[in-house]
């Protein structure tokens, strides 16, 4: 049974902290306890069995208490997903116990100094060496880098680029913290560096040639759903708080929310949050009837789920004006994290281009 009361109670009081320092060790086995690391895959498997739109209000409801949180969410999953979708049934059998329970939490180590929105780019290498693969290259940005027991690696082979699980313990792995980016500074980022590690052929998931259309697609695909609604959490956090700092901030004696362009900002973000929320529900309800057109509105719900957060979240902080620009305001936090949800999973521009295609190809049909 998922109960995330007690995380978000966590978020509430100490998401702050986390931003500065990371989100603890403590707060990660909370995560897998509360069942909210793999909820969405079956009850066979370890999972909670929720169903797509369950998933979203979960990361929604994770989202509008902090973003890093949410994340842990995020990757976990997608490494979940990937391998639950494409793993062998030996892969399966002993991947799936470990992820679900949180025995190993996983990490995608996918993006390269030339390898971030085109990610066929990489140059990171899978070399057969009799019954085994041995993995070279360098990964950055990888959350949860720091915490994760294993990784999710794309890279080259002989035979196209393929998908390895790679444990953290194997000789040539080596973990190197990254400072904090922009936002999500609480996702505990690293750069992994791979020196000649070497992994058995069972680590492989899904022959070469479908490492990244296939296991890490789905992984993807996995992380910008829950990337659109913890966005939505996120911005309707932040429409709450503009609301609320509106209604009882006065100024020369009048409340802010008397004035009309304060009013017609509110409007706006609260059209952005429903709009976003709407796509997203569009979304879910594809993926629970396995409908053809539940990839490309996955791709519309990240993407307008992610300008929604951008925008209403600087909105907010014009709002609360220099409480909104605090060291630890809650405002300035989600403001940073929205601008880094338009980047990761798919940048709004291939959205974008991806998204014309689509129309072009119905109006061409």
């Amino acid at each position: 049974m998922i109960d995330v009361d007690e995380l978000v109670r966590a978020a509430i009081s100490d998401a702050a902290r986390w931003d500065r320092d990371g989100l603890p060790d403590d707060v990660v086995k909370l995560a897998a306890r509360s069942g909210v690391l793999t909820a969405d895959r079956p009850v066979a498997v370890g999972g909670e069995g929720i169903d797509p739109r369950e998933l979203g209000q979960l990361a929604a409801t994770l989202g509008q208490a902090c973003t890093s949180l949410r994340s842990l969410l995020t990757v976990h999953g997608m490494v979940t997903a990937a391998v639950h979708r494409w793993g062998t049934a030996a892969q399966r059998g002993e991947w799936l116990p470990r992820l679900t329970s949180g025995d190993a939490i996983a990490a995608l180590a996918a993006t390269e100094a030339g390898a971030g929105t085109e990610l066929s780019a990489v140059a990171t290498t899978v070399e057969p060496d009799g019954p085994d693969f041995v993995i070279t290259g360098t990964k950055l940005w990888v959350t949860f880098g720091q915490r994760a027991d294993v990784y999710l690696v794309l890279g080259r082979a002989p035979g196209g680029l393929c998908a390895a699980l790679v444990e953290r313990e194997l000789p040539g792995v080596v973990v190197e913290p990254a400072e904090s980016g922009l936002g999500l500074r609480g996702t505990r980022l690293a750069t992994i560096r791979f020196d000649r590690v070497r992994v058995p052929a069972t680590r492989l998931i899904a022959p070469p040639g479908f490492g990244l259309s296939h296991v890490v697609g789905t992984a993807l695909d996995h992380g910008r759903y829950t990337v659109a609604w913890g966005a939505v959490g996120l911005a309707r956090a932040c429409l709450d708080d503009a609301a609320a700092h509106a209604a009882t901030r006065v100024q020369g004696g009048t409340a802010l929310a008397d004035h009309q362009l304060i009013r017609a900002t509110l409007g706006r973000c609260w059209a952005d949050v429903e709009g976003a929320q709407a796509l997203c529900e569009r979304a879910a309800a594809a993926r629970s009837a396995g409908a053809p057109e539940a990839l490309i509105a996955t791709i519309a719900a990240k993407y307008g789920a992610a300008a929604a957060a951008a925008a209403v979240s600087e909105r907010a902080v014009q709002i609360l004006g220099a409480a909104g620009c605090a060291p630890d305001s809650r405002i300035g936090r989600f403001y940073r994290d929205a601008k880094v949800m338009q980047i990761i999973e798919g940048a709004r521009e291939v959205a974008e281009v991806t998204m014309g295609e689509y129309a072009l190809r119905g109006a061409r049909s």
